[in-house]
């Protein structure tokens, strides 16, 4: 035992040498190091190929500058970047980020952990990720369209449906998409599945916007399953306003928990009335149209804001951090456990910091990491993938069955890889499964 730690400590100041300042690069990487270099013990053909080695450099990075005018004839400059991490299993798939603390350490993270949840879903879909530091709040459509076509034209040589195929993240939903697909279609003179996320009318998929949020709940759902327990019932805090959240909201109240919160970057409201479809249909308006701020919940339904504040100090039985990464803390876990929490699914990725991921996998709640739990956004991407190549449309029962099934298989290969006795660990058992898949095709193909 001495000496894994020895070589786990040892990998993690190579890491740290080679990628100095990438603190979120670092806990990614560190996070699945602690589970695979055990695993590599008694399977020298890996360590042969230095896989975990490898994967810690992606294939290639591209940084570009992005100029573009604002309506008032401002010439704007931002940076923006392709993380291209891994494309062993298949095209690059991950989506673009805009939004101003997006950085190459992020951005890094991301494509890391990216390629790991695809190889989870089973899908032929390598990782990969990309943004820009433009922030699309406030700005007006002509503007962002105008950004985004100025993206475009830089990232367009290194894309395409055979090659690396972007979706939507933070600040990148349907309008973006198109603005960007658009461009793309002008500068190849193609109409291919070279973006995910578009729009209904012009390829995109059903269920698409659900996706994610419906399959961490799903995954929450198989987790308690598997203890012989269920949803119905149960109180629920969720994090963020966003899409990820409002859909994972969604599917709880359908699964019958009470959700008591949701938040954006201004703070949380805590409705212990719980919080009914009509609410949240509200919030879908008032976040997709308005654009407003979360605080107007509270204010129309006369419940509680914490301003500045982040919900994982209310008592509830389940919480679904569905913001933005290191949202909850070693303190917010330990207080999550001592309120009673006993099942936690990341709709975001790596959204609880190190010491908290500790901390959870300790108490043995039932824990999904973000690799497994929010597989199924990009799930549905691929899915989209497949729509695009074969000229059809599935229907919405179709790919919520898809879907369902995929987190179900995701469990599973969880359940293999991780089980500890009468307990299963989560994050062991995403990380193993996920570089099974993708270390056994590197060596197939050879050293590249």
């Amino acid at each position: 035992m001495a000496k894994v730690q020895e070589q786990i400590e040892s990998f993690s100041q190579g890491l740290i040498r080679r990628n100095p300042g990438e603190h979120e690069f670092h806990q990614a990487v560190n996070e699945v190091a602690e589970n695979i270099i055990p695993f590599l013990q008694d399977r020298p053909h890996y360590q042969e190929a230095q896989i975990l080695e490898r994967l810690t450099e992606p294939d290639r990075i591209v940084i570009f500058r992005v100029s573009w005018e604002d309506d008032e004839g401002n010439v704007r400059t931002n940076r923006g970047y392709r993380v291209q991490h891994s494309n062993c299993i298949g095209p690059y798939k991950g989506g673009i980020r805009f939004h101003p603390s997006v950085s190459l350490s992020i951005l890094k993270f991301l494509a890391f952990e990216q390629t790991f949840k695809n190889s989870l879903t089973g899908l032929p879909m390598g990782g990969a990720k990309g943004g820009s530091d433009f922030n699309p709040k406030g700005r007006s459509n002509r503007e962002i369209m105008r950004f985004c076509q100025a993206f475009m034209a830089q990232l367009w040589h290194h894309i395409g449906p055979y090659t690396d195929v972007p979706a939507g993240d933070i600040g990148v939903g349907e309008r973006e998409v198109g603005f960007m697909f658009g461009q793309y279609k002008r500068l190849t003179n193609q109409f291919v599945g070279a973006l995910t996320g578009k729009a209904l009318h012009f390829g995109g998929s059903l269920i698409r916007a659900e996706a994610t949020g419906y399959g961490t709940v799903y995954m929450l759902e198989d987790m308690l399953a598997h203890r012989g327990d269920k949803i119905a019932g149960k109180t629920a805090i969720v994090s963020g306003s966003g899409n990820v959240a409002q859909y994972a909201a969604e599917k709880l109240i359908q699964l019958g928990a009470k959700v008591l919160t949701l938040s954006d970057s201004s703070g949380f409201i805590y409705d212990p009335d719980g919080i009914t479809q009509e609410k949240l249909d509200y919030v879908k308006h008032l976040k997709g149209v308005e654009r407003g701020r979360i605080s107007e919940y509270a204010e129309k339904y006369s419940c509680e804001f914490h301003a500045d504040k982040r919900p994982w100090g209310v008592e509830a039985a389940l919480a679904l951090p569905c913001a933005t990464q290191n949202e909850i803390s070693a303190d917010d876990a330990r207080l999550l456990i001592e309120n009673g929490c006993i099942g936690v699914s990341e709709g975001a990725n790596m959204p609880t910091e190190k010491q908290g991921c500790d901390f959870f996998v300790e108490s043995k709640i039932a824990y999904a990491p973000s690799k497994a739990a929010n597989a199924g956004g990009v799930a549905v991407s691929g899915l989209e993938m497949t729509q695009n190549s074969m000229r059809l449309s599935w229907t919405r029962d179709e790919l919520d069955r898809r879907l369902r099934d995929i987190m179900r298989d995701i469990h599973q290969k969880c359940v293999q890889y991780g089980t500890e006795g009468d307990h299963v660990n989560y994050v062991k058992g995403a990380n193993i499964a996920g570089f099974i898949k993708v270390a056994d095709a590197m060596i197939s193909t050879g050293i590249l």
